[in-house]
């Protein structure tokens, strides 16, 4: 089974006939529905089509909302696009009418940027000679096509637009409104963005887990900054492309390395994304650069690797989950990967982690063991086992679908939907679980489970039991033999 989970965007690519489904088919556990792009009708019909897809193949897909957050662009040309020439003088001009840009100069969508630059700072194409009012006076360093709309970065961070726009706010209604499992907050500069995000979607009725994307200098400029980001988060976003802008590219696969052993360390999920495999875009095969990123980002110890536009618009959507399921795989294999997370030595304050991780240290000892079977109600046991680079298959069972969805990002972990038989002993439920965890995994009669739950079901937090089930006697008990 491959442990590191795939999230994938929607988009035309995926709205043309069958390719959702192949997609789903093919891996992907999260879909998601970018909306800096597409209207609301779009994400509601692509998540309806999600649910209705993964319900009928017999698979969790959970589904994120991701919001488009204070992006700075350009405004428009009056001929659609210019080209700049190295050494040209270039104007960023907050006042100008947004339809009237040409080779001298372009308006803007965030009249504050003026106010939040100084003569020094720039990356790449421009570099800020001057701030004269509303103007940003630059001279070109890297020339090129300039288009419509495009966005802009500001390298070392320091941009003093808040984490939500207008924009956003709105968006968060449509999130709650299709009931999306995760949102993704945009540019996060501490925690408490994080904790006004869930104050504005807890307001709009959702009950979603927030994903923080990590694309700020600010967000990353110290470890305690870091670690209260991801604290306040359900899962953090390695946002390498503003990221990379803001920090340089030079500093950028180290940031990256921290900020996923920083969400392990702290238990918190976390997706390593941006142009993973975007040659395929436009080619039916990765670049082996592509699948060493990849890799690499597994062997870190990523819960999940995701697609932008090489299933949202790419020519290969369907090729390209393939290409990076066989890549986790191959990376999965090794014993590099299988050591991540081991932590027999910790100390624990709750007795349902303990248990999680006693359940992990028995697994790597125990012959003849074919999976790892959970009980679970809020899926905090198979989120602590997921941290393990366990061997075997974590399934992790339950009743409860905002669970279920919350697990499909869990590396390592199977989420499968259970109803419990009414008024059956415990001891008679395990055996039902285990009979269906045996038929879904294909398990041989002569193997054995590692089964956690708690004394009783609908009981968060209760996990207290660890038991070695024979999957040849529970199939018995449960046929009724």
């Amino acid at each position: 089974m491959r442990r590191t989970k795939i999230v994938a965007t929607l988009g035309p690519a995926s709205d043309r006939p069958g390719v959702l489904r192949n997609l789903l088919v093919a891996g992907v556990d999260v879909c998601r529905l970018n909306f800096s792009h597409g209207s609301p009708d779009d994400h509601r019909r692509r998540a309806q089509d999600v649910r209705a897809i993964a319900n009928e193949i017999g698979r969790t897909v959970a589904i994120l909302a991701d919001l488009q957050g204070p992006k700075i662009r350009i405004a428009q040309f009056e001929t659609g696009s210019v080209s700049l020439q190295v050494g040209a003088k270039f104007i960023l001009d907050a006042e100008l009418d947004p339809r009237h840009g040409n080779e001298r100069r372009v308006g803007l969508d965030y009249r504050e940027l003026p106010n939040d630059c100084g003569a020094g700072d720039g990356r790449v194409v421009l570099k800020i000679l001057d701030v004269n009012g509303s103007q940003i006076v630059t001279e070109v360093v890297t020339g090129g096509k300039l288009s419509n709309n495009k966005g802009i970065n500001k390298q070392g961070g320091g941009l003093s637009a808040g984490a939500l726009t207008d924009k956003d706010y709105q968006d968060m209604e449509v999130a709650a409104e299709i009931e999306a499992d995760f949102v993704a907050i945009s540019f996060p500069r501490d925690a408490e963005d994080m904790r006004n995000a869930r104050n504005a979607l807890t307001e709009r009725g959702s009950k979603a887990d927030l994903v923080a994307k990590i694309e700020r200098a600010e967000a990353v400029v110290s470890e305690d900054v870091l670690d209260a980001i991801i604290s306040a988060s359900d899962a953090v976003m390695v946002a390498r492309g503003d990221l990379g802008v803001e920090i340089g590219d030079d500093r950028l696969i180290g940031v990256q390395k921290k900020i996923i052993a920083r969400a392990r360390a702290l238990d918190c999920p976390v997706i390593t994304a941006t142009q993973m495999m975007e040659s395929m875009i436009s080619n039916s095969m990765p670049t082996r650069a592509e699948v060493f990123d990849v890799a690499n980002a597994v062997l870190d110890g990523t819960d999940a690797v995701m697609l932008s536009a090489e299933t949202a618009t790419g020519d290969y959507p369907v090729e390209t989950v393939l290409a990076m399921a066989k890549t986790a795989e191959g990376a999965e294999q090794t014993d590099q990967a299988r050591a991540l997370g081991a932590r027999v030595e910790a100390q624990y304050d709750r007795r349902d982690e303990a248990i999680a991780l006693g359940a992990m240290y028995i697994a790597g000892h125990l012959k003849k063991l074919a999976a790892i079977v959970c009980i679970t109600e809020s899926g905090s046991t198979p989120l602590w086992m997921s941290r393990s680079g366990a061997r075997l298959p974590i399934v992790a069972l339950s009743n409860q679908s905002r669970t279920l969805a919350r697990m499909a990002l869990f590396r390592g972990v199977m989420p499968l939907a259970f109803v419990p038989p009414e008024d059956q002993p415990m001891s008679y439920i395990d055996d039902v679980v285990v009979r269906q965890v045996a038929e879904t995994l294909d398990l041989p009669g002569d193997s054995q489970v590692l089964l956690t739950r708690g004394d009783r079901l609908n009981n968060p937090g209760g996990t207290s039991t660890i038991k070695i089930v024979s999957v040849e006697e529970a199939r018995r008990i449960a046929d009724g033999d």
